[in-house]
């Protein structure tokens, strides 16, 4: 199949032309625009119902997905993420290894990608990016969204700006590969966490990549929070 990414970074949009029949897509449910109406859909829970419960409960996934299956080669496919944002294409094989992946982050990918809800431990609970993680591995096609642009950095490899680690706010953090972990800290002192804007930071290290997101979802909550409509008694 051929794929492009489309009005990306603002409002990206994944367009899929399949190149011959039987070929699938999997994504998540209500995440299609449009489609070639030759295009069969099923929803059903991938992995059982065990695997769909464990992702709906601790990874924040939805409980049913949708699988596209072309009957022809020609047939095209539009998906996209639920709010405004960008989409990135992530190939995996054995010598990528597993993608870690916040909960809002997965959109599609092929059938050969599984995925798994993994235990981030305490960390993950101030990593702003969940007490639980999509973990896809496998060979296939990944797809993963976020609010706002994707910017990917290359850790623990020479001569990149990650090279001796990398340091991001954990309300940006989207993915990231099997070779890094991070631990979560504060940027500086006491003053530097209750005033400098920041709070905490995670550091990665290792070697891998991390995929960063330009804007922070609770950060705009809490711009729009103070305008929101307020009952007056």
């Amino acid at each position: 199949m051929k794929h492009q990414i489309l009005q990306s970074p603002d409002f990206g949009m994944l367009d899929i032309v399949f190149e011959q029949a039987g070929e699938q897509i999997v994504s998540e449910a209500g995440a299609m625009v449009g489609q070639d109406s030759a295009v069969q859909m099923e929803t059903n829970m991938r992995g059982g119902l065990g695997s769909a419960l464990k992702r709906k409960m601790l990874g924040g996934e939805s409980l049913f997905q949708n699988t596209f299956t072309a009957s022809g080669p020609g047939e095209r496919l539009q998906i996209a993420p639920p709010t405004e944002g960008d989409i990135m294409h992530v190939k995996l094989d054995a010598s990528t290894g597993p993608m870690m992946v916040q909960s809002s982050g997965y959109l599609a990918s092929t059938p050969g990608v599984n995925l798994d809800t993994k235990w981030g431990g305490a960390k993950g609970f101030f990593s702003g990016a969940g007490m639980f993680l999509i973990k896809a591995e496998g060979q296939g096609d990944l797809w993963i969204s976020s609010y706002g642009a994707i910017h990917r950095v290359d850790v623990g490899y020479p001569n990149t700006p990650g090279a001796n680690g990398y340091t991001v706010d954990t309300g940006h953090i989207l993915a990231f590969s099997a070779g890094v972990d991070y631990t979560v800290t504060k940027v500086g002192g006491l003053k530097s966490l209750l005033a400098s804007g920041e709070g905490l930071v995670a550091k990665f290290h290792g070697q891998g990549q991390v995929y960063l997101m330009t804007r922070n979802p609770g950060a705009m909550a809490a711009f729009i929070f103070p305008y929101r409509p307020v009952q007056s008694n």
